[in-house]
């Protein structure tokens, strides 16, 4: 196995914990926050995937086309925001994400392995100094965020899935 099937297989593990953990989440269960303050997982969808078009764009990948405005609404002052009209539904959300998750896929395909220990973007440095650990980070950032979404699920009442 290759460091480029890890970056692959990150990315379909997180699609299996995001998928099982909104299966049963309404729209308005998007809504809920784990705790005053926190990021409800409707605005946390639209951070990942906001976040994972501009990772794959500075990484110099094609990513899909987000809806006009949709990047914008999911500022560090939207999150403050608990007006459904100014968020999507779930099945928006799961469709982009599938998208964002495809054109990850071919960003790590496409990267020849010598460029994985490169170093990443300027801006992404901080957080993923090289090629391959930006990659990584496009591929697990949703399993960081799904940990709130448990806590969400405990306080819905929802059942324990992992």
């Amino acid at each position: 196995m290759t460091a480029k099937h890890v970056f692959n297989e990150a990315v379909e593990f997180s699609q299996k914990v995001t998928t099982a953990y909104l299966s049963d989440m309404s729209d308005a269960d998007l809504l809920v926050r784990p705790v005053p303050g926190a990021n409800h997982i409707a605005w946390q969808l639209g951070h990942l995937i906001a976040s994972a078009h501009e990772m794959g764009t500075m990484l110099g990948h094609k990513m899909p086309e987000l809806p006009a405005g949709f990047a914008a609404a999911y500022s560090a002052e939207t999150a403050k925001s608990d007006d459904p009209a100014g968020f999507a539904g779930k099945d928006e959300y799961l469709a982009l994400l599938d998208k964002m998750r495809a054109a990850a896929k071919a960003a790590v395909d496409a990267t020849p392995e010598a460029d994985l220990g490169k170093p990443a973007p300027e801006p992404m440095r901080e957080y993923a100094p090289t090629i391959g650990a930006a990659l990584l980070v496009l591929g697990l950032h949703e399993l960081m965020h799904a940990g709130q979404w448990a806590v969400v699920r405990r306080k819905l009442g929802k059942p324990v899935l992992f």
